[in-house]
């Protein structure tokens, strides 16, 4: 295994970061000494809030959690973010049979590469519907959204699909 084996990388996309984000991430930090919230982002792409405004968003959403930080990456494979924070273990959120189909050959390409292993983390079934982009959709037609979301995160998703 290379990186240390108790630093984790739990990378995505957070537009914007989810109830269910929060579980994973939350679930992490009482595994591992250190939890790296990866916000990977291609500059090429707009999404709903900038890199900023989401790393922004994640720091507020994660700030009880005293062994998890924030940090922006633009285009880059995600073992290379475990490389670049020395982080031994990438953990991904897994919701259900679709999302293992398409972390595994992803996750046996990435230790094959780096030594990275990958640790699989059921969600709460509770959350397991909740997806950034259907919330973002619902609370768009003004759905309510507040228990979806973290609440640093709902005033500003309001305000940016209402607005």
């Amino acid at each position: 295994m290379s990186g240390n084996p108790r630093r984790c990388v739990c990378p995505g996309s957070y537009d914007p970061m989810t109830n269910g984000h929060l579980d994973v991430v939350t679930r992490a930090s009482a595994l591992f000494e250190e939890v790296v919230v990866a916000l990977l982002y291609n500059p090429d792409k707009h999404g709903t809030f900038s890199p900023q405004e989401r790393l922004e968003l994640i720091e507020k959403s994660v700030a009880h959690l005293p062994n998890v930080r924030a940090e922006g990456f633009g285009k880059a494979l995600v073992v290379d973010v475990c490389e670049q924070v020395d982080a031994g273990v990438l953990l991904k959120g897994i919701r259900g049979d679709a999302d293992y189909d398409y972390e595994l050959p992803m996750a046996l390409m990435n230790r094959e590469m780096t030594g990275v292993e990958t640790l699989m983390l059921p969600g709460d079934p509770r959350l397991g519907h909740y997806s950034s982009s259907l919330i973002r959709l619902i609370a768009s037609h003004g759905a309510d959204v507040s228990a979806m979301v973290p609440e640093p995160v709902l005033q500003p998703l309001l305000e940016r699909l209402r607005g």
